[in-house]
């Protein structure tokens, strides 16, 4: 898999990833979430492909506080093939190369795969709550 960062033409297959790995939600535009994220640091958002064809995905940003990782996303036909650690190897530099001290990230309680890949990776539960405000209704 080489790993570059997310053009344009990536766009329809990017959501169709993401759809099928279960990461969009109703209340989330995924064409929005991408033309957000290609105003601010688009570098770090960031596509693994194979033969011409995108098969993982992963965005992250520094806020100068803490880095964050969404939409980390991988082919169910490519799994096991440790893409999804190489994006986040890949995403961990280029924060450490920015002077990012911590990476946070977000899983849903129910995603018992996605909790033992990061456990599996050194990541481990912080004694936070995450709270959220929308303030733009997309």
């Amino acid at each position: 898999m080489h790993i570059r960062p997310f053009n344009l033409a990536d766009e329809a297959a990017v959501i169709s990833l993401w759809q099928i790995c279960g990461l969009t939600r109703p209340w989330n535009d995924p064409r929005l979430d991408i033309v957000r994220k290609l105003t601010v640091q688009p570098e770090l958002f960031l596509v693994g492909e194979m033969d011409g064809m995108v098969v993982a995905s992963v965005m992250a940003g520094y806020d100068g506080h803490r880095g964050w990782v969404n939409y980390l996303g991988v082919a169910p036909a490519q799994r096991g093939r440790g893409f999804a650690r190489a994006l986040m190897i890949r995403v961990e530099e280029l924060l450490t190369a920015r002077g990012c001290p911590k990476l946070n990230l977000q899983v849903r309680q129910d995603n018992e795969v996605a909790l033992g890949f990061y456990a599996a990776i050194g990541y481990g539960q912080d004694a936070a709550l995450s709270l959220g405000k929308r303030l733009i209704q997309d």
